[in-house]
């Protein structure tokens, strides 16, 4: 399986949050992320796709 991957400004945009954000969120483990390289981090989209249901079930 292939998941197109985002950066972090992508990821920000998407959530409508800062970088600090979106790194606060990864760093607790809320939303997973991988390294590519050295220092590349990438978001899988189904990792933020599974963040955001999960916020809206926490809604409900």
């Amino acid at each position: 399986m292939i998941s197109e991957l985002l950066t972090v400004p992508q990821a920000m945009a998407a959530l409508k949050v800062s970088r600090w954000t979106v790194y606060n969120l990864i760093r607790s483990g809320e939303l997973g992320s991988i390294v590519v390289g050295v220092r590349c981090r990438r978001i899988p989209t189904t990792a933020l796709n599974d963040y955001i249901t999960r916020l809206c079930e926490e809604a409900t």
